[in-house]
């Protein structure tokens, strides 16, 4: 199964855009948006994009509680299953504990992915280029044999996505 995982969008919702159609090109069954979506815009490319998702509240998200009916948007910690794995997904990297067999967040606006405990920590970075000037998203493919992490990034006022691989046997 392969799973597109972006974060920290804020206001930039063309960035927001062209990271999740390159990760539907690339093949993405499911997408996780792990908080600071900001724009009724961007939840709605999401709930129109074809697959299922799954979005979390942010720290810059408070204005999106009038939306909660309208998207699959959840508050932190939220707990979940996917291709037979449990899933905690929050923004603020603050339950960081490998209670789970996969751990997402977003905030620090910093890639990150480290296999730790038998749990699979993602941070899939920032597509609003806001920290550096790249968008970067992630791609979670598993197999039965491993985890395979794409990190894609994209410099501003460019098209194409480079991507660096990171695999961890289960």
């Amino acid at each position: 199964m392969k799973i597109g995982i972006i974060s920290d969008t804020h206001s930039k919702v063309n960035k927001a855009k062209k990271a999740l159609n390159m990760l539907l090109k690339n093949g993405a069954e499911f997408i996780i948006h792990a908080g600071d979506i900001e724009e009724v815009e961007t939840l709605e490319f999401l709930k129109n994009c074809g697959k299922k998702y799954i979005a979390v509240y942010g720290n810059n998200d408070a204005h999106l509680l009038q939306h909660h009916n309208d998207y699959n948007l959840v508050q932190e910690p939220s707990y979940f299953k996917l291709a037979n794995l449990k899933f905690k997904l929050m923004h603020l990297p603050f339950y960081m504990n490998a209670d789970t067999d996969i751990v997402i967040s977003g905030h620090t606006h910093i890639f990150h992915s480290e296999l730790k405990n038998n749990t699979l920590f993602i941070n899939p970075g920032e597509i609003c280029a806001r920290k550096k000037p790249i968008s970067e998203c992630a791609m979670l493919e598993i197999s039965d044999e491993n985890f395979k992490v794409t990190h894609y990034t994209r410099a501003n006022k460019t098209d194409s996505f480079n991507e660096k691989i990171y695999s961890y046997e289960r």
